[in-house]
């Protein structure tokens, strides 16, 4: 398979929050802030892009029976990594995204990868596949990150966007609002791929 066509799987059509449905947890929590979703989105990409890589080189010597475990051990790494990483630079940001951090290592999104590609895939393809699902990952934070703090506070990476006579839609800063919107950009993501015949 072509890795262009890999990445465009991966990103688009196997989008894993607008398609797949899955990792939703942290969607619907961190996405108040355009900071924590840009935040969070990096961290889930490094994690599938490395965890990836490190399941396809060893996959053949994984025994098939200690696979899931194996897999998780190795997430875990990388999401401790990425822990530490914004511990020390962002404390910020690592306070923040709190228990959604390592709640990475569960994140059905990347151990789905992990089993459904790298287990049977070539590193390089394993890799573009990560980077695909963490762009597609990322994006859809980004956009629900975007429209929850811009239409729930007026602000964008907390700096006063519209007029202070702007209210804020409190329910978008919600669980409930981003829950609802989510719904909306599900919806709207579908009705674009199936008119384009995808």
């Amino acid at each position: 398979m072509k890795l262009s066509k890999v990445f465009t799987n991966s990103m688009i059509k196997h989008n894993p929050i607008f398609m797949q449905l899955i990792g939703m947890c942290s969607v619907l929590a961190i996405t108040n802030s355009l900071q924590n979703a840009i935040a969070m989105g990096a961290a889930v990409t490094f994690v599938l892009i490395m965890s990836n890589a490190v399941v396809s080189i060893f996959r053949n010597i994984i025994p098939d029976k200690i696979r899931i475990p194996c897999f998780i051990v190795v997430i875990a790494t990388f999401v401790t990594l990425v822990q530490m990483i914004l511990h020390a630079f962002s404390p910020a940001i690592y306070g923040a995204l709190g228990i959604f951090l390592p709640l990475i290592v569960v994140n059905c999104c990347i151990l789905g990868e992990a089993e459904g590609f790298a287990y049977k895939n070539k590193l390089i393809p394993s890799i573009v596949d990560g980077l695909g699902t963490g762009i597609g990952y990322s994006l859809a934070v980004i956009i629900m990150g975007f429209i929850r703090e811009l239409v729930g506070y007026g602000t964008l990476l907390d700096k006063r966007i519209l007029p202070e006579s702007f209210p804020g839609i409190g329910l978008m800063g919600a669980p409930a609002g981003a829950f609802i919107l989510l719904g909306f950009l599900i919806a709207g993501y579908r009705s674009i791929l199936s008119r384009r015949g995808e």
